[in-house]
């Protein structure tokens, strides 16, 4: 299960509405071993495109280093989706490579009904990919 403060969800989402019609990204990252969500890193989609994102090689190792200064680690990994449901593509499953992170995606297109935007997290390890569910806070 993802906790997560009411106040990340929303600026994952005003992130995912900013870069829209292109695919959003970043990480949240947290301190070693607490899987607690804390400092939101929005990351420039290097793929500059509306059907897949890539994180700039430069700004993550940048981000890695900065992690690794801080004892933190990714516990949130998001991006959106501009067109299609909150739910990883083939191209997501593949390049999933954090098994402890929670993968989140928004998607910006009202693709069920319920709204202008879906957000979703998932874990994904060697390929496979189990939705788990989401609880939101004011604070931890």
């Amino acid at each position: 299960m993802l906790t997560i403060t009411q106040a990340l969800v929303d600026r994952i989402v005003a992130h995912a509405r900013k870069d829209h019609p292109d695919e959003a990204c970043g990480v949240v990252a947290g301190a070693a071993g607490s899987d607690r969500p804390e400092r939101f890193v929005p990351m420039l989609n290097a793929a500059m495109s509306p059907t897949f994102y890539e994180f700039d090689s430069g700004d993550l190792l940048k981000l890695y280093r900065e992690m690794d200064d801080r004892d933190e680690e990714p516990v949130v990994i998001y991006h959106s989706h501009t067109a299609t449901e909150a739910y990883p593509s083939r191209t997501d499953i593949s390049y999933a490579n954090e098994p402890g992170a929670h993968y989140v995606l928004v998607s910006t297109a009202d693709t069920d009904g319920g709204g202008d935007f879906q957000f979703r997290s998932f874990r994904i390890v060697d390929g496979e990919v189990a939705e788990e569910e989401i609880t939101t806070v004011d604070a931890y």
